[in-house]
């Protein structure tokens, strides 16, 4: 809240164990792991929202560019270790759930309006109530979210393509919503509850990055070939959630959901560059074809960079990713607390039956580019020609879960199975349709022990899954991805000393790794399963409060967020595809974009009117591919390729500040990345991608 953050890799620096690759600066596109699996789109995250799975397919389509909107909501909530068990499909690389803004208990108006560099501009606005009423007590909530910027990257201009359009490299977010609930009278508690969100995001955004030297020079460009780059997508989500019983009042509980999401985007970007004039006469040469990654690295002596750069003739060669999601599903959990002669138990038992599909209907638009940039010719394309297929899986999932109270000794065994149906049709190609069936089974067990009233010993493990797509396990035969996962540690929190600190041992094994298709955004790679790989290290929190504690009428707190990774492959890769972050990979090698280290601490002074915030974050330089090569070359083709290589380590610092003005009214203001450092964060989706610059803002903020 004091530092207006509305990205989610910034938000979650603030938790260790979890590993953070950035594509666009604004974290509308993260790619987020825990503890150390691969990060590739968040593929093996089980993202929620109010406990309901958000993502646009998370089974049949795990890896679509889709995530919640941070700055909209109320808290976050992380599961890693066995506290997974309950979440699903994705066990292997923990859960996280978005907490929407509540209804708030009686009437209450909020508006914040920020204005920042890159003439970003943010609306946050809401207004609720809750009533007491001879029929039961209910309330609601009207939301309201704006976010719009013109990014922070300029695409080199062309004849033919002039400012302003060459400075719009932003995006706009508009994101409305509504929830209403009602407690009926009676002796059993109940609850009623909907809610209804919708998201309309637009952005100039594209998968092409920069050649090295490029970078060096100002990494805040953008080649000419990347103007007719764009993602526009529509996210519906609705549920609605019935709730029987009080756990703590009536030991018993039954939650029903029945819940509804579509999702439609269409990223039409760059794919690559075809008939390169590499004779320079000022005319395309058939069949004289570049990827974008290799083009980036000097591929046909340069001249596939050159129309990048709109320096040559050549065809671009565009396409358009549309593609529409959907999911809708019913979510049973019964909770019930009783007590035995020798423990006390809180037992939970889910099922759930859910639907989700991704239908593709894709295609490839040319540009004929002249030798100045100027495009002098246009082909449509033929819809389907790029694409034309579905996929869907019908899920059912149990889990079972006991929390068992032995006085200071708490096990928490748990156990969950999921029966998948998974169908794949081609219309391009209807020999490759297909349905198969997988069974997964996970769960685990933790423990805790009070030492004391303060400190307390912790344990856990867990055999975690990631099932694949209905596309590698139809036509390929892929198996589950599994992890054997462990945990050892301890937990201090002193409330008298306004104390509290964690540290946590862990380690995981990862069998059958899977490595989604498409990494690299060419379309032509597969989904694969890898090898086996190993995570292990230390996860250290610490919070404390020296002006609480010491009683000097102001609060000084302090927090550090440290995670130690040693991420490495236990075998060679099996892959060969030049697609694929892991091809060319071998035992031992470094896996790619999980850091050895990464910090992030800060502290801050708040009166009673006034107040500021300092913030430092470090993470260590990371391997973009297994092959753990330097050079930006393919090991595996030999040939050039910018995503092979590094990233930066990179340190930066966020300022933030706030005055109350009134008992409703007050301002904030704040620099993010305040020495304006620059450092390549990502190579892919194809070539050196930047961080972000320097941001200022200055925001109003009103609470009635």
């Amino acid at each position: 809240r004091y530092q207006a953050y509305d990205n989610i890799e910034r938000v979650l620096r603030k938790a260790p164990g979890v590993y953070l690759r950035s594509e666009d600066g604004y974290g509308n596109f993260p790619n987020i792991s825990l503890r150390g699996v691969d990060t590739t789109r968040s593929a093996k995250l089980t993202i929620m929202e109010d406990g309901v799975l958000t993502a646009p397919a998370p089974y049949a389509a795990p890896s679509a560019y889709y995530f919640p909107t941070v700055g909209r909501m109320h808290a976050i909530e992380v599961f890693k270790g066995h506290s997974q068990i309950r979440y699903g499909p994705h066990t292997t690389g923990g859960a996280m759930n978005f907490r929407s803004t509540p209804i708030p208990a009686e009437e209450a108006i909020y508006l914040k309006v920020l204005f920042g560099s890159q003439n970003e501009f943010r609306t946050h606005t809401w207004v609720g109530d809750t009533y007491d009423t001879e029929n039961g007590r209910w309330g609601y909530l009207f939301e309201g979210y704006l976010r719009e910027a013109d990014g922070f990257k300029r695409i080199d201009e062309t004849p033919g393509f002039r400012n302003p359009d060459a400075r719009d490299t932003g995006f706009s977010t508009r994101e409305p919503m509504f929830k209403v609930f009602w407690e009926p009278c009676g002796n059993v508690y109940q609850r009623w509850e909907a809610k209804v969100g919708y998201t309309d995001f637009d952005a100039n955004e594209t998968y092409l990055g920069l050649a090295e030297a490029d970078f060096l020079a100002d990494p805040f460009r953008r080649y000419a070939a990347t103007r007719f780059d764009n993602i526009a997508s529509e996210h519906m989500r609705s549920f609605l959630r019935h709730t029987l019983g009080d756990l703590e009042t009536d030991y018993l509980s039954l939650t029903s959901t029945l819940y509804y999401n579509t999702f439609h985007r269409n990223w039409q970007k760059l794919n690559d560059v075809r008939d390169v004039d590499s004779d320079g006469d000022g005319t395309p040469n058939p069949g004289n074809n570049s990827s974008l990654s290799r083009a980036l690295a000097g591929n046909l002596g340069g001249t596939a960079l050159d129309v990048l750069q709109g320096n040559r003739a050549g065809v671009l060669r565009v396409r358009n990713n549309n593609r529409s999601y959907g999911l809708w599903g019913y979510d049973l959990v019964a909770s019930a607390l009783f007590s035995g002669p020798v423990a006390d138990h809180t037992v939970s038992v889910g099922l759930r039956y859910h639907e989700d599909y991704i239908r593709r209907f894709q295609r490839d638009e040319r540009f004929t580019q002249a030798s100045n940039g100027t495009i002098v010719a246009h082909d449509p394309g033929t819809p389907g020609d790029a694409g034309n297929r579905r996929q869907q899986v019908n899920a059912l999932a149990f889990y079972a879960e006991d929390e068992i109270q032995f006085d200071r000794l708490t096990v928490t065994p748990g156990i969950r199975f999921e029966h998948l149906e998974m169908s794949f049709e081609n219309f391009a190609n209807p020999s490759q349709d297909g349905q198969d069936d997988l069974d997964v089974t996970g769960g685990g067990v933790g423990l805790t022990y009070e030492l004391s009233d303060q400190l307390m010993a912790l344990a856990g493990f867990h055999r975690g899954f990631s099932p694949p797509d209905p596309n590698a396990r139809v036509r390929k035969g892929l198996e589950e991805e599994e992890s054997l996962a462990s945990e050892v540690g301890l937990r201090y929190l002193n409330h008298e000393n306004y104390i509290g600190w964690q540290m946590i041992g862990f380690y995981s094994h990862f069998n059958d790794l899977i490595v989604i298709d498409n990494v690299g955004g060419a379309g032509t790679g597969n989904t694969e399963q890898v090898g086996e790989v190993f995570a292990g290290g230390c996860e250290l929190s610490l919070s404390y409060d020296l002006g609480q504690d010491y009683q000097l009428g102001y609060s000084n707190p302090w927090f550090l967020a440290l995670t130690y990774t040693k991420a490495r492959q236990l075998t060679d890769s099996s892959s060969a595809d030049e697609e694929s972050l892991f091809a060319g990979g071998f035992a031992g090698a470094k896996v790619p974009y999980i850091p050895d280290w990464a910090i992030s601490f800060g502290t801050g002074l708040h009166y009673d009117l006034m107040g500021v915030n300092l913030t430092g974050v470090y993470v260590d330089e990371t391997f973009t591919s297994a092959s753990n090569t330097l050079s930006q070359v393919n090991p595996v083709t030999g040939n050039p390729d910018a995503r092979f290589g590094t990233t930066d380590d990179y340190f930066i610092w966020d300022l933030s500040g706030y005055l109350v003005l009134t008992d409703n009214w007050r301002v904030q203001g704040g620099v993010q990345n305040m020495f304006n450092r620059r450092y390549i964060v990502s190579r892919h989706p194809h070539g050196p991608r930047p961080g972000a610059p320097l941001f200022g803002y200055l925001a109003v903020e009103a609470a009635y």
